[in-house]
């Protein structure tokens, strides 16, 4: 008799101790999407992102058409010129925007960003327009369920036209974060930091050609429809 239930004690903590184990198993992998991270937001499903800050407001959709690939469009109002801290012009910018997962495991996931688009900036009786071409590099690691930290490369090189126009080689590196008040939603914070190489514009007819610093840091809402 004793043995019998000391065996269902021993199978009963087993059972207990195997939950807690895939319990906390799943909370290694946070609520199984991002916006920022490696992770896509799911295959058919769509999110809005919203997101203020240095250089400006933004508004973008993402749709899950794979596992492994979202693609959508943003659309953004700047006050700064391409995140250069030094150029504050009012400007916009629309872009397509996708993002593709490289690897996924319980600990880390990778992805591969590019969101090409035009843009357009205002200073004085100038108008300065350019073709964005920016990629990016995004590691994500999940800290329970509710918290994804991500760390990251961006080149968000672009070119711009006319007078004092040219490729810039942006290189900006930093980090972030997304804590999940529920399944889907999310609050967001990004920053990324460094030298805009090649930068060129115009001020009072001269022209100059500096390594200037650029920053780009938003805190946002993404909402999983």
């Amino acid at each position: 008799m004793k043995r019998g239930v000391l065996s269902g004690l021993w199978v009963g903590m087993l059972l207990v101790s195997g939950s807690a184990l895939a319990q906390e198993g799943g909370y290694g992998r946070g609520q199984g999407w991002s916006v920022l991270a490696g992770q896509t937001v799911g295959q058919g499903r769509n999110t809005l992102v919203g997101q203020v800050g240095w250089p400006g407001v933004s508004l973008g959709l993402l749709h899950g058409a794979t596992s492994r690939f979202d693609i959508g469009g943003k659309l953004s109002f700047n006050y700064g010129r391409e995140g250069i801290v030094s150029l504050v012009d009012p400007g916009f910018k629309l872009q397509a925007w996708m993002r593709l997962m490289l690897l996924q495991t319980s600990q880390v996931n990778v992805a591969l960003t590019f969101a090409p688009g035009p843009f357009f900036y205002f200073y004085e009786r100038r108008t300065d327009v350019g073709l964005a071409l920016p990629v990016g590099f995004t590691l994500g690691l999940p800290v329970g369920s509710a918290l994804m930290v991500n760390v990251g490369i961006d080149v968000p090189f672009y070119v711009t036209f006319g007078d004092g126009g040219g490729p810039v080689f942006p290189l900006l590196v930093g980090g972030g974060l997304e804590y999940f008040v529920n399944n889907d939603l999310a609050v967001t914070f990004n920053v990324r930091m460094g030298p805009s190489l090649g930068a060129t514009y115009l001020r009072g007819y001269t022209l100059r050609r500096d390594a200037l610093f650029t920053l780009d840091a938003t805190i946002g809402v993404a909402y999983r429809l």
